[in-house]
Parts: C-alpha cells; sequence; structure tokens
C-alpha cells in the first residue's frame, strides 16, 4: 500500500525531489531520475521494492536500514543524494537521451561545485548516456570531474533483476571501501543498531 491514488501519483509527474547534499562529501549517490512515488513523497528511492536503503544497510554505510523519510541523515555519514535528471517520470525510459546529456552536464557543475570524494552513479545505462560514456562497466572509471573519482553502481531499482540485493551490496561495499568509510556494521559483520521491524 503506497497511500497514494494513481491520480495523486500522476499529479507528481515532472516535480523535482529536493537533492540530500552539503560539500566536501565522502560520496554522493546519483539516481536516474526520480519516480512517481519520490516526487509524490518529498523522498529519494521512496518506491516499495527499491533496493537502496537495504543495500546501503547491507554494504556498511549506514547502521541501520534507513528509511527514505530519513534521507537528511545520510549527511551525518558523510554521505547525499542528487539525480542525473531532476525531473520525476514514471519509468526511466521517459527520459530522453538529450535530457540525460543535459543532465550530466548539469550533474557535472554541481559535483564541481560540491566537490565530494567520490561520485556513485546508480545505473549503469543512465552513467553511459548522461557522460558519452557508451563502454562503461560496473566498477570505478577512469573519467573524474576535478578530483571528484566516479563509480557506477547497478541500478538498486526493484526492476533490476540482473543484480540480487547480495551482490549489490558488494559492490556498494566495494565503493566505501575505496571512499575510505567506515563499516558501520558490527565487527561480526551484522548491525550495530540492529534491523527495524
Amino acid at each position: 500500500m503506497t497511500g497514494f491514488s494513481p491520480q495523486e501519483l500522476e499529479a507528481a509527474r515532472d516535480r523535482v525531489v529536493p537533492d540530500v547534499v552539503a560539500g566536501g562529501l565522502s560520496v554522493l549517490f546519483c539516481g536516474i531520475n526520480p519516480g512517481l512515488m519520490s516526487a509524490a513523497t518529498g523522498h529519494h528511492f521512496a518506491r516499495p521494492g527499491n533496493r537502496f536503503w537495504p543495500v546501503l544497510e547491507l554494504s556498511g554505510f549506514t547502521p541501520r536500514r534507513l528509511k527514505p523519510s530519513e534521507q537528511e541523515e545520510l549527511l551525518s555519514y558523510g554521505l547525499g543524494i542528487t539525480n542525473v535528471v531532476a525531473r520525476a517520470s514514471a519509468r526511466a525510459d521517459e527520459v530522453s537521451d538529450e535530457e540525460f546529456r543535459e543532465g550530466g552536464r548539469l550533474l557535472t557543475e554541481r559535483v564541481e561545485r560540491l566537490r565530494p570524494r567520490w561520485l556513485a552513479v546508480v545505473g549503469i545505462t543512465a552513467y553511459r548516456t548522461a557522460f558519452g560514456e557508451r563502454r562503461a562497466v560496473v566498477g570505478p572509471q577512469e573519467r573524474t570531474v576535478g578530483e571528484t573519482r566516479i563509480w557506477v553502481l547497478p541500478n538498486p531499482s526493484g526492476l533490476n533483476a540482473h543484480w540480487s540485493v547480495g551482490a549489490m551490496a558488494e559492490e556498494f561495499a566495494r565503493l566505501r571501501e575505496a571512499a575510505g568509510v567506515e563499516d558501520r556494521r558490527g565487527p561480526d559483520g551484522s548491525l550495530r543498531a540492529g534491523r527495524p521491524s
């Protein structure tokens, strides 16, 4: 149950979800573009079934599974969220290549201003289109934005059947280690704060 009618979700089309950003972050996660649920709630990765928040927890970026409504807490961990394309749509394939390229240009400006250590783009196809890197693969990239390194992560959408939650968490953990971000899980790999019920 989403709490929103189809009409309310449709009314959220083309809205912009505010970035969760600050200067000098360890990792700035970058989604493709907000979905309608994110636009309706004002929270990133808000659609039930999106695996972003569980994967952040399992990879050790956060000590517990945050709810989308707790997204501002990411800043206390040196993390943030933005999008390649700001406007919301029902599906990423509703965004044109031209919008992705313009989004890549605007994202580059944002990263130059904010100067995170790492930009983590969640979605290989969006990265390839926005940055003109047709042969890019998941993982660290040669390209940088100023001193900011780039890592492409798998898309956490529940529609991405190519990556399991476990495999995704491993890739996110590789980034966490490369970024020098503390593993916020307990010493035995369990979560320090436990799992929410």
